[in-house]
């Protein structure tokens, strides 16, 4: 019985945790916003231990912050926090994909499924529904380098920009340049073109930091020649 509780508790945390993350992905909690442990245990209808131990673990993760005597609230970046996360991203991933075996097709093949699911969901407009499955797309790739401590680190800055990310994805054309991107990164791993696929790679990237400029006051922004150089 002890077993079995234990499993029941991990699980309530686990699927805690997932929700918490859907819902700063389609903005319903956002950045800065406050998240008192008994609303949310009402909000998704769990006692409040799975849901302390969730806030702990997002916290730990970096997507919400604690301060004692106010508690636990998402992340707020700055645009030089975002534009950090980016240059992180292109020095990973880059290593990441340069160390890539020759794919299967099999395995191109699920890339391109995956990639289909995102159109269908690009096409109702499902945020959330892209949201994960572009992840599923990119580590999908990432999976096969067998670079696991550096795609644990690159599964880490990519959570602190979720619900950043989600707001480019509320654009019709981004969603369909997304999917147009992933079908050119598919063709190059298609051709074992690593530079190609770096390039596409970086491309796809450095869309979103520049979309996301309206996502902060004016005022929070550093002057041009102060700005660090975009990650790309």
């Amino acid at each position: 019985m002890a077993k079995s509780k234990s499993a029941s508790d991990a699980g309530s945390v686990r699927w805690a945790v997932s929700r918490i993350r859907e819902m700063i992905t389609v903005m319903e909690l956002l950045p800065g916003q406050q998240i008192r442990q008994e609303d949310m245990a009402s909000r998704l209808n769990v006692s409040r231990a799975p849901i302390r131990e969730a806030l702990g673990i997002l916290q730990s993760e970096g997507v919400l912050v604690y301060q004692r005597n106010v508690g636990y609230s998402v992340k707020r970046l700055t645009v030089q926090d975002l534009e950090q996360a980016y240059l992180m991203r292109r020095v990973l991933e880059r290593e990441v994909i340069n160390a890539l075996p020759e794919l299967t097709e099999a395995q191109l093949e699920e890339l391109e499924k995956i990639n289909d699911r995102i159109k269908q969901a690009g096409e109702a407009a499902d945020v959330l529904t892209i949201q994960r499955l572009n992840n599923d797309f990119h580590f999908f790739i990432f999976r096969t380098s067998g670079l696991d401590l550096i795609v644990d680190e690159l599964r880490r800055i990519w959570s602190l920009t979720e619900a950043y990310r989600s707001v480019y994805l509320y654009e019709a054309d981004a969603r369909e340049r997304i999917v147009h991107e992933h079908a050119s990164i598919v063709d190059a791993l298609r051709r074992g073109d690593r530079a190609a696929v770096v390039d596409l790679s970086d491309q796809h990237r450095s869309r979103v930091p520049s979309r996301l400029a309206a996502v902060f006051p004016a005022e929070r922004r550093p002057p041009d020649s102060e700005r660090p150089p975009a990650a790309g």
